[in-house]
Order: C-alpha cells, then sequence, then structure tokens
C-alpha cells in the first residue's frame, strides 16, 4: 500500500533544481519546476545508476552528469540517448511548507 513520506521542506529546492533524497534503501530525485511545483522520480539515471540530483535542470528536463541523456521529470520519459528507459515517478503534494512523496 501506498503512503506519503515527508521528503524534505520546500524552501530546500531551488527553481529549476533537484536535490536528493534517500528513504529505506531508495535514491529519489526531488524537482522544483520554473512555474513553483514539486515532482519526484528515481534518483538514479536508467542508462547507468548515476544520480541524476548531480545533474543539470533545465526547466522540465533533468541532464544525467554522466552521459547527458535526458529526461522529463513530469513524466520520466526519455527524451535524449542514451537513456532508452524511462524513470519511475512518484505523486507529490506540499503542506505546511513541507515536501511529502508518495511511494
Amino acid at each position: 500500500m501506498a503512503k506519503w513520506i515527508d521528503a524534505c521542506a520546500a524552501d530546500n529546492i531551488e527553481e529549476e533544481d533537484v536535490i536528493r533524497f534517500d528513504h529505506e534503501g531508495r535514491t529519489f530525485a526531488i524537482y522544483r519546476s520554473p512555474d513553483d511545483a514539486f515532482f519526484c522520480t528515481d534518483g538514479l539515471c536508467t542508462h547507468e545508476k548515476v544520480h541524476l540530483s548531480d545533474g543539470l535542470v533545465m526547466e522540465y528536463r533533468i541532464e544525467c552528469p554522466k552521459h547527458n541523456g535526458v529526461f522529463d521529470y513530469r513524466t520520466g520519459e526519455a527524451l535524449r540517448a542514451p537513456v532508452c528507459v524511462n524513470l519511475k515517478t512518484y505523486n507529490t503534494k506540499v503542506e505546511d511548507g513541507r515536501v511529502y512523496i508518495e511511494v
């Protein structure tokens, strides 16, 4: 059964940025979009398991720091080779200034 996990303070993430969040042996990437919405994906690139939190966020895309593959972090869609497997995405919500993810 899915549950909501308190991941971070909303203020911990700058606009158009990403942070890493680890929980129960899993790594997530939490993003803040240019329109102040929050999104969450698996935290490791599907190509070579590199931490996406070290990547470059541009609008609604995250670029992997190792081979420059690109994903749309809103949908998890792989947009540029060498990535070809989509990222898993997770629901997010903000309550009382905290970002929660549904896992």
